[in-house]
């Protein structure tokens, strides 16, 4: 895996797909608004991850990983409730290919988020 992906990942997951921030009225924009009286704050958390890039790995995972790859990604970053063993029978892989393709996926990410860099 590659440690900075590694983070952005787990920031993503925490910004976009918090059960915790969408029963709070956080991961709602609507809710947010109606917080916050119609005042939108941005970044209250003080997320490391841009919120362009949070909405570019969004678009990454979901648009331009290959199915497999967003499927393990979703489930590693996004789905606390389920153990490792449930994780790799939803994958429907091994563990040695669950954490490859981890690690195809983390490359994948990476070259895109510096295609859009560059």
């Amino acid at each position: 895996m590659i440690k900075r992906i590694d983070e952005m990942l787990k920031l993503w997951a925490e910004d976009l797909h918090s059960d915790h921030e969408m029963l709070s009225g956080s991961g709602n924009m609507i809710a947010m608004l109606m917080e916050y009286k119609g005042e939108l704050i941005r970044g209250t958390r003080g997320s490391r991850v841009l919120l362009d890039e949070s909405a570019d790995i969004e678009l990454i995972v979901n648009k331009h990983l290959d199915a497999r790859l967003s499927v393990v990604v979703c489930e590693h970053y996004c789905n606390h409730d389920s153990n490792l063993t449930q994780k790799l029978r939803f994958c429907r892989c091994s563990l040695k290919t669950y954490y490859q393709r981890l690690h195809e996926a983390h490359e994948c990410i990476a070259a895109l988020l510096m295609r859009k860099v560059a």
